[in-house]
């Protein structure tokens, strides 16, 4: 498998910390708009989308600022990559923004970019942001 590239991007949210993380940390809040249904136990959460499963182990978590997973088949081969949403305020404007991160090949980095672009604003949609 080829190297991937890191991406990060940046969405406004109208919404608090508070309200907003279950939506990026729970199983209920994740299938609300990251996928069709998501199952945890423990660290590790399954996503299913369409009847297919993709596993994922939450790897690091702070509450109200980010969480951290890795795909099952990165954490088997030993890789490093991973995708985080990240809640940050504006110390300033009090604006809040979600950054993710995520790894991508090279050649699917914009598509990437669409697909989180849609799933952002489905979460946004389902918060009324």
């Amino acid at each position: 498998m080829s190297d991937r590239v890191k991406i990060e991007l940046e969405f406004p949210v109208k919404a608090s910390p508070a309200m907003l993380f279950p939506y990026l940390s729970t199983p209920s809040g994740l299938s609300e708009w990251f996928s069709d249904d998501v199952n945890s136990r423990g660290d590790k959460f399954t996503f299913i989308w369409d009847g297919d499963e993709r596993d994922a182990y939450r790897i690091a978590k702070k509450k109200d600022q980010f969480i951290r997973f890795r795909w099952d088949e990165d954490e088997e081969e030993g890789n490093k990559y991973f995708f985080e949403f990240r809640i940050e305020v504006d110390e300033l404007t009090n604006d809040t923004s979600i950054i993710i991160t995520d790894h991508s090949e090279e050649d699917e980095v914009e598509e990437d970019k669409l697909l989180w672009d849609s799933q952002i604003h489905q979460l946004l949609h389902t918060i009324g942001s």
